[in-house]
This record gives structure tokens, C-alpha cells and sequence, in this order.
């Protein structure tokens, strides 16, 4: 559940606070991977009454990969590999909202290369570069005009697909104190990322590129990413048992718009104007053996989409998670199990 910021006591603290790497010696290498499982119900209400769609079942594939290096008593190289936002939806293609959206999958991938210092026995920081790759492809319905009355004619409906793909750079910085052997604090601010996002915009079905005026065409756009907070309280009172409490803010309200220009003179303005957002959460470490862990969370999520400006691309009002994991060491490796899951309103 995030409890990472405060503990950060293994490599993949460099997703969350990179300074807590200045607790592992030596060299450390992590890998793995997340599979995500969408799916939801929608209730509409429409001219035509009450009408229920269901999500398409999909699974994506969230890989990571982490690694530190202990250079001296004071330095440490981190590196990792990990997805930060990812977004993947579709409808039937007939469904209500066809013509705002029927299909969305958005991958981000960002590579973040850190430095961490240790001042002394309490106090540790970082700095670390995040280079973020973006794909975005959106898919809807156009709706098709009869030639000379301009009525809509659903069979002459066409297809509508933007795809996109952009860089942009940001910033992790962290900041861990291990008061005493029982509480830790850690604190963590990642900066905004800009990716200005090239493509191309295709258009299928009757007539498409005839009625309307509407022709294949590249396609660009921005995507501002947000900066965020991280602050967590880690409790030890036992050798095998620990607690961490946290919040998360995200600066939600830097992503007013999602706006595609096209080259032929078309463009898609969709504005946003997203609240910021609080991420609360609680976590429990317990070790019955030496070589034995099991872990819980549960965190709380409030609603970021303004309701003036919401869309089918992210169904979402606020989000609860419970998290549930295992793993077990031997010698130098260890293989950890976790499993999580969301209501999402």
C-alpha cells in the first residue's frame, strides 16, 4: 500500500524514496512483475432509460526492475525501471458513450537514475533524473452525416484512432531519518513531467475521409504528468514487526486538458481541470520466522475528475485498495508474492 516511504529498507525504494537505499549494503538487485486486472460496471442514465455496460476483460503487464550499488560509506547508486501511471479501458464498440470513447490504454515507462548520500547515522537524501517514455491510443466513434440534409446516420459512423508517443524529464528527491531503532521518517517530492506527444490519426469506415472532411493525419499534443508528495512514519517496535502510516499528494489540478491538434486543421480540445488528490494509507510488516514475511495495507484515495468535465477514459470517483502479501528468503535472494485489489468508484 505505498509503505515504503518511511521504511524504505529494499531496492524498490527508489519508486518511493530513494534515500532509504543508504540502509543496503553492498550491491542489490530486484525484479518482477505486476499484472492488472480491470473491470467495471457502468449505470447510465439515457433518453432511452437505465442502460448498463460492462468493461472488456483485459490483463496488463506492469514490469520492474530495480538495483543499488554501495560505492562507499557515504554514496550509493540506485537505478530503476518502473511504470508510474498506466490506463487501459474498452467498451463494446456499439455501446452508449461510443462517441466519446470506446477503447483507452495509456503505458508510461520511466528510468530514474539516483544518488543517495548519507550524512550521517540519521539523516539521508537523493537526487535522481526520470526519463519517462509515453504511449497513448484512444479510440472512438465519429458520427456519421447524410450528404445534403447533414442527419446523423449511424451506419455511416467511422472509426476514430489517435496514437501517440513523447518523452519528458523530471525530477525524485528524498529525504529518510532513522530516529532510533524503532521510528523512521521518510519524506519524497517527484516533479511534474511534460511530454509533448507525437502521432498520427487515422479514420476508418463509410466514407471516412469524404464526409466531413476528415483524412488521416499526424497528430500532436501535451500530457502534463503531476508532481507529488510523499510523507511516511515508519514504527518498529519489535525485530520482526513493523507499522508504517502515509500520505500521498498529488497535484492533480496541473492536468486541465487533454487537447490533440491535427495536422489537416482538426483538432480534439477535452478539457479536464482535475482537483488535487490525498492518498492516506496504513501498512504492517510481521516476520513469524527468520525467513518468513507477511505484509497487509489498506489505503484510501479521494476523487481528483471534475464532474463538469468527466469523461469514459477514467470511470473513476476515488479509489480503496486492500493489499495482501508474502515472501520468503533464502540465502541471498528472496521471492515476495503481493496481491491487491481496488473498489473503484
Amino acid at each position: 500500500a505505498s509503505g515504503m516511504v518511511g521504511r524504505a529498507d529494499d531496492v524498490s525504494a527508489i519508486a518511493y524514496n530513494a534515500a532509504g537505499i543508504t540502509q543496503l549494503p553492498g550491491v542489490q538487485v530486484m525484479g518482477g512483475m505486476a499484472l492488472v486486472a480491470p473491470m467495471g460496471t457502468l449505470s447510465l442514465d439515457t433518453d432511452n432509460g437505465k442502460q448498463e455496460t460492462t468493461t472488456k476483460p483485459a490483463v496488463w503487464a506492469a514490469p520492474h526492475a530495480y538495483a543499488s550499488w554501495q560505492l562507499n560509506d557515504s554514496l550509493w547508486l540506485g537505478l530503476g525501471v518502473f511504470s508510474r501511471f498506466g490506463l487501459g479501458n474498452s467498451y463494446d464498440q456499439n455501446w452508449t458513450g461510443r462517441y466519446n470513447l470506446y477503447s483507452v490504454n495509456l503505458q508510461t515507462v520511466s528510468a530514474v537514475p539516483t544518488l543517495a548520500w548519507k550524512i550521517n547515522d540519521m539523516f539521508s537524501v537523493s537526487a535522481g533524473l526520470e526519463i519517462m517514455n509515453v504511449n497513448l491510443t484512444t479510440e472512438q466513434k465519429a458520427p456519421g452525416l447524410q450528404p445534403g440534409s447533414g442527419i446523423h446516420a449511424p451506419s455511416l459512423d467511422h472509426d476514430a484512432e489517435v496514437q501517440a508517443s513523447g518523452w519528458g524529464v523530471g525530477g525524485h528527491f528524498g529525504l529518510h531519518a532513522r530516529l532510533n531503532d524503532q521510528w523512521s521518517v521518510g519524506l519524497a517530492y517527484k516533479t511534474q513531467v511534460t511530454v509533448n506527444a507525437y502521432g498520427d490519426a487515422k479514420f476508418d469506415g463509410p466514407y471516412a475521409g469524404k464526409l466531413q472532411k476528415v483524412t488521416n493525419s499526424d497528430a500532436h499534443g501535451t500530457v502534463q504528468l503531476p508532481d507529488s508528495l510523499a510523507l511516511g512514519v515508519a514504527y518498529k517496535p519489535l525485530d520482526n514487526l513493523s507499522f508504517e502510516v502515509g500520505a500521498v499528494w498529488t497535484r492533480w489540478s496541473t492536468y486541465n486538458s487533454l487537447n490533440i491538434y491535427m495536422d489537416n486543421g482538426n483538432q480534439s480540445i477535452s478539457h479536464k481541470n482535475w482537483n488535487d488528490g490525498w492518498n492516506f494509507n496504513a501498512s504492517v510488516e510481521y516476520k513469524p520466522l527468520d525467513w518468513w514475511s507477511l505484509r497487509a495495507g489498506f489505503w484510501y484515495e479521494t476523487p481528483v475528475i471534475n464532474e463538469d468535465h468527466s469523461d469514459f477514459m477514467v470511470p473513476s470517483n476515488g479509489r480503496t485498495a486492500l493489499t495482501l502479501g508474502t515472501g520468503v528468503e533464502w540465502n541471498d535472494f528472496t521471492i515476495d508474492f503481493a496481491y491487491c485489489h481496488m473498489w473503484i468508484n
